[in-house]
This record gives structure tokens, sequence and C-alpha cells, in this order.
């Protein structure tokens, strides 16, 4: 696919999670994707599979969670099979931090699948909604 195609799918997955569906974005991600949480947080590391990152690392924070996140698109940059998505986040956590988060993820594109993922955030954010 082209870079244009490849932005266009991406940009109109991600449409959804502003609405509160990130199942179309998720459906984008191949099922063994190399995905990287940067940091020393609880939940940074390499997972090597999306349902590995879904259960050890998203459930994670969505428990920590009062009423989940509500998801609002910034910036998507392609060139040629990599993409930049800037995007925020914010919730409250059931302890009464507010986690106002602000993503990068660069991401790699093959055959309409993202196969890989760095997330970058703010990790001392993290970490204290997980204290």
């Amino acid at each position: 696919m082209s870079v244009s195609e490849n932005k266009r799918l991406i940009r109109e997955a991600f449409r959804p999670w502003e609405s509160g569906d990130s199942k179309p974005f998720f459906d984008l991600i191949a099922d063994d994707v190399d995905w990287t949480v940067i940091g020393t947080t609880q939940v940074s590391g390499v997972y090597r599979s999306k349902q590995d990152l879904i259960d050890r690392a998203f459930g994670l924070l969505l428990d920590r969670l009062d009423g989940g996140l509500r998801t609002r698109f910034v910036d998507l940059a392609m060139e040629g099979d990599k993409a930049f998505l800037r995007f925020e986040s914010s919730g409250v956590s059931k302890t009464g931090v507010r986690y106002e988060q602000a993503y990068c993820w660069a991401m790699v594109m093959r055959n309409r699948r993202i196969v890989e993922i760095t997330a970058y955030l703010d990790t001392d954010l993290l970490r204290r909604v997980f204290d």
C-alpha cells in the first residue's frame, strides 16, 4: 500500500476510539505484534503479541482507572512503512490521580497491519497511577 493509503487506514481506524471504541484500531494491529512500552514502570517492557499487551498492560491500567479513558487524536505522520501517531488520553485513577497522558506511538506497517509499535509516554505519570 502507498503511504497515503496506510495513513488513511490508520486515521479511519483511530476515529472510533475517540468515541470510546478502540476495536477498529486494535483490529489493525497484528496478533504477533512486537510492542515496546518504554521506561521502567510496572507495564514497561516488550510484548510479543497483542493479547499479551492487552492482558498485562492495558488491562492493568484500565483496572486502576475510574470510568476508563477518553482518547483524542493529535497528529499522524508517515514515511515509507513507518507511522508516527500522536494522541492524548485522559481519565482519573481510583485513587484520584488525574491521568492526562500524551502518547507518541512509532509504528511499522506491513500488509495492512501494524506489526511493530514503540509507545512513548509520560512514564512518571503512569507510575503514579500504579502507586
